[in-house]
């Protein structure tokens, strides 16, 4: 087996094909938003369970549905082969028949439909508006003939949506009201989950680049991609401890210092690595960062609340 290649999946090994085309490692981005929002709205109201597993599965569809749309369009693309890292290789290592990975994606979409039906029936059908817009940025990361992806906004577009927006959903629909504070919450997850995107084009840098990509991480070069993921970071707990101090939140938020090793680990993975095989515990640990911080916040205001 190469190197580089990620371990090898058999058509007849069932389940883990599927399992790992949903690529697992990124879902952190699908799932601690939706908890978070959630727990936000316990201060607020009695929360609906239904209405919190509705979204909690509509969310992962989707970010499911991304990744598959991902794998397809970027084998259509010729992007990836059997020794790509970091993708499921359903197409390319598990001879699953690409249109069966696109028609996967689209069937995602469509459970994902029916569950925000729920959502908007118990809530507001403006719901279905924004959820749709989510969805269509979800395809286009990737499909069309201009990939969000392939752009310097990748990062900020689908640090928005997925944590921006899926914390303001998700206490939305506890709540039907929406409080800047929350939105002042959010933005550390949203840097978070754009570091995520960040480190997947730092370990894809030399092959973007080779394709005529545009990402920030070809923009900067790879140092200063590193560097910027390093600021990323920083902010993240730098804006939770100016939130503390500005009043915005209680000092139980700084629980999630607890988390800071995660990320100087990631960038010390980073640095000095231009081999993808050689940055995947640097990417496994920015996700890390990520759900541990998200998993600590959503903590701490549960702390709060009840004590």
């Amino acid at each position: 087996m190469n190197a580089q290649s990620s371990p090898e999946i058999h058509p007849d090994k069932g389940w883990r094909i599927w399992w790992q085309l949903t690529r697992p490692h990124t879902l952190t981005a699908g799932f601690v938003p939706v908890i978070l929002g959630t727990v936000l709205a316990l201060g607020k109201t009695r929360i609906d369970l239904m209405l919190f597993a509705a979204m909690m599965v509509a969310t992962l569809l989707i970010q499911a549905a991304a990744n598959m749309f991902n794998e397809y369009y970027d084998f259509k693309r010729g992007l990836d082969n059997e020794h790509s890292v970091g993708i499921g290789g359903a197409i390319v290592r598990n001879g699953v028949k690409p249109k069966t990975v696109l028609h996967l994606a689209l069937a995602f979409f469509g459970a994902a439909i029916l569950f925000g039906a729920y959502i908007c029936a118990e809530s507001s059908w403006w719901i279905a508006l924004i959820g749709s817009v989510c969805m269509l940025v979800a395809y286009l990361y990737t499909a069309g003939p201009f990939p969000i992806s392939s752009t310097p906004l990748g990062e900020l577009i689908s640090g928005f949506f997925m944590g921006v927006i899926i914390i303001l959903l998700s206490f939305f629909i506890q709540t039907k009201t929406i409080t800047w504070p929350i939105v002042f919450v959010s933005i550390p997850i949203m840097i978070l989950i754009g570091a995520i995107m960040l480190s997947n084009n730092i370990r894809d840098l030399d092959g973007d680049k080779a394709n005529g990509r545009k990402t920030i991480a070809i923009l900067l070069g790879r140092k200063g991609a590193i560097i910027l993921l390093a600021v990323m970071f920083a902010l993240s707990y730098l804006w939770m401890v100016g939130l503390v101090l500005f009043g915005v939140v209680t000092p139980w938020v700084l629980l999630v210092l607890v988390s800071a090793p995660k990320p100087v680990r990631a960038i010390k993975g980073f640095i000095g690595k231009s081999e993808p095989i050689q940055m995947l515990p640097a990417m496994k640990a920015t996700a890390q960062t990520n759900t541990i911080f998200g998993l600590l916040l959503s903590i701490s205001f549960l702390v709060d609340h009840f004590f």
